[in-house]
């Protein structure tokens, strides 16, 4: 006669892990979290206010008040804002491929190993950026003077006037040659440090074909540095809309040729600080950065396209 034996107690089953993928997930916001933060916070918050502020309008008589889309109305029929844009325009057409040619064309010449002293000359070269932008635009601006600068002084020992840079014709030049004077040594290293990355098989192959000096730049040294040049190219164009500092600081020694309207950036600073428009600020601000970046999106575009 069999007899029945007691069933023994289940055992407790462990708890199942939490599943890989969700571990990962959050692993990764971990990571990426306080950048997150971060940029919400200096970018988009402002850029969120700024849109906030463009859609209202302040009143002498009932105080602030929605208006919509009447302020870019507005900004679009504004022709400070249009005239402002056209001479940034300009400055861009003329003074960005002059700056980036001259940093080409010395990057090319500190790469090609025949320059003597290269390591002088291109700490020489780079050494106007690392002088502050208010200090750079001080320093050329009372050298630009006819009565108390470099200008008047040359004028003098040669006993010829000379034109005044600062005059309404030539002031946008002037600041061009202090943009490029600025600049020219930052874009150079970005292009010397992409030349420096090129394949030495490339030239040995070069050499062996009996390929000349302009025909390795062409076939070779370029190509190789697209997308550095495209870099620099956007860097130049958003700078060039960004112009500030130089008007601004030069504005007190050539006020016949500056006005508050000169570029967008000081039409933007002369509404909000000086004549307490902020609502018509923020939006002739959003209507500029957006222009930019359309511009410097298709300049992107059309650099980095294959067979350009």
């Amino acid at each position: 006669m069999t007899t029945l034996q007691p069933r023994a107690a289940a055992e407790p089953r462990p708890a199942s892990p939490p599943a890989r993928g969700d571990r990962r997930s959050w692993t990764g916001w971990g990571f990426i979290g306080p950048f997150v933060a971060v940029f919400a916070l200096v970018f988009l918050a402002p850029i969120a206010y700024s849109v906030h502020l463009s859609l209202y309008r302040t009143r002498l008589i009932g105080g602030t008040a929605f208006v919509g889309l009447d302020n870019y109305r507005q900004a679009l029929r504004d022709d400070q804002f249009w005239a402002a844009l056209g001479r940034v325009s300009l400055f861009l057409c003329v003074q960005v491929p002059i700056m980036l040619g001259i940093a080409l064309l010395v990057a090319l010449a500190l790469d090609s190993g025949r320059l003597y002293g290269r390591n002088f000359f291109r700490v020489s070269v780079f050494l106007p950026y690392a002088v502050p932008a208010v200090v750079a635009t001080l320093m050329w601006g009372f050298m630009y003077g006819t009565r108390f600068g470099l200008v008047g002084d040359l004028g003098d020992a040669f006993g010829v006037p000379l034109p005044d840079p600062l005059s309404p014709h030539l002031v946008l030049a002037s600041i061009g040659n202090i943009v490029t004077w600025e600049f020219a040594g930052y874009n150079m290293l970005i292009f010397y440090s992409a030349l420096r990355v090129v394949p030495h098989s490339l030239y040995e192959a070069a050499q062996i074909d009996g390929a000349g000096q302009f025909r390795v730049i062409t076939a070779i040294k370029l190509p190789a540095i697209r997308g550095a040049l495209v870099i620099a190219t956007v860097f130049s164009v958003i700078g060039s809309f960004q112009l500030f500092n130089e008007p601004s600081i030069l504005q007190p020694l050539a006020r016949n040729a500056i006005t508050t309207d000169y570029t967008p950036n000081y039409y933007t600073y002369s509404l909000s600080f000086s004549g307490q428009q902020h609502n018509y600020s923020a939006t002739v601000a959003i209507v500029m950065g957006l222009i930019t970046m359309v511009i410097a999106y298709a300049v992107q575009l059309r650099g980095m396209r294959k067979g350009a």
